[in-house]
């Protein structure tokens, strides 16, 4: 675990978080937290070339041996403004203070960079060894509500539940719902959860009714696979296609790619291959899924399958050629020869000029 080359006599250097459940339940860690106790900023400019830091937060990345390494201070934080960001109160406050902010148990252990020792205020082996997911106060999902999603995360990636008083905690939030939230913040997490692609995420989070974070929409669980769907189909933005699925996304700050996503899907069901075709040639793959979820499954998985990759082989200048002047008429004649192509995918360029010549001049 000694990943830093730095000879930390005090004792006061942490892993904390993720990095420890993660080495303790002998799976790779993505994330290194790495937590001074005491001010971080003050203590780092002693060692190594301080790159950035964030005096508010008592945050510094510095290059230690040619590595970036980012350091925190232990610090105290309140939620005036519930369901937004905290404030901090103090930098520099003990490590059990440091801890005590954090979201679960499993993720409030720490282990001295020094001496390998596990420090656990919270009883987060026992949770860890039992695979389970306790919240370390009552408030925890009033002063953040991104908590719930956040728990649906780790239980999909660890295949833990919560345990029976965070569960009562989370339904007892979900039945009333502080709306005044940052959806920022909702979002990010929505899309590290889906983003996973994991139809047992999303059968909790409509079953256990944890969308209603995002609206007070009801919502019934569609009977298709999304998880199937987009290991046929691998899409960008995943977790688009699953909380798409959901009637009113407007709390959330879409950006303009993912609104048109949502935007484009046709609202009731398209019937002819022409009408298919046209629906969705200018269309990005998420929304020919998300029709399939929330309208028509045989019809997208048709489009996909047999109709989307369909070409034309016709152009302006082949109707120029045979005396046709540019006019608005060539998207009719386009789309003319389209639909007959769609019928008869194998037709040549010659047969489609010949189609032409025959029934549009």
């Amino acid at each position: 675990m000694n990943i830093i080359n730095i000879k930390d006599t005090s004792n006061k250097l942490f892993f904390i978080g993720g990095i420890v459940r993660d080495i303790l339940l002998g799976k790779e860690a993505f994330d290194i937290d790495i937590t001074y106790v005491g001010n971080a900023i003050e203590y780092c400019s002693k060692f190594g070339e301080v790159i950035q830091e964030n005096p508010d937060f008592g945050t510094v990345r510095v290059n230690v041996g040619g590595r970036e390494v980012d350091f925190a201070s232990t610090r105290s934080e309140e939620y005036p403004r519930k369901g937004h960001l905290p404030v901090v109160t103090k930098i520099g406050c003990s490590l059990r203070e440091d801890v005590l902010r954090r979201d679960f148990t499993v993720n409030a252990l720490a282990k001295s960079v020094t001496t390998g020792e596990i420090v656990d205020y919270t009883g987060g082996l026992e949770d860890l060894k039992n695979k389970k997911l306790r919240v370390l106060h009552d408030e925890s999902f009033v002063d953040d509500p991104t908590r719930i999603i956040r728990g649906l995360k780790f239980s999909v990636r660890f295949g833990f539940e919560l345990e029976e008083h965070t569960k009562f905690l989370q339904n007892k939030y979900l039945q009333n719902i502080n709306y005044d939230m940052s959806y920022k913040r909702v979002k990010k997490e929505l899309i590290e959860t889906f983003n996973l692609n994991s139809q047992q995420a999303f059968d909790k989070f409509i079953n256990e009714k944890i969308y209603k974070l995002v609206t007070p929409d009801e919502i019934v669980l569609p009977e298709i696979n999304i998880e199937d769907l987009i290991n046929k189909y691998p899409v960008e933005h995943i977790w688009l296609v699953y909380v798409g699925v959901l009637k009113d996304l407007s709390r959330l700050p879409l950006t303009k790619v993912e609104q048109k996503i949502l935007d484009d899907v046709p609202k009731k069901i398209v019937k002819s291959d022409f009408e298919l075709y046209k629906a969705f040639e200018n269309v990005r793959l998420e929304t020919v899924l998300l029709y399939a979820i929330l309208l028509d499954e045989a019809g997208a998985k048709h489009y996909l399958a047999d109709l989307r990759n369909i070409k034309m082989e016709i152009t302006g200048n082949d109707l120029r050629e045979i005396g046709i002047l540019p006019s608005p008429r060539y998207s009719v004649i386009f789309d003319e020869v389209l639909e007959k192509k769609l019928s008869n995918p194998n037709w040549t360029k010659e047969q489609e000029i010949e189609f032409v010549l025959k029934n549009l001049v």
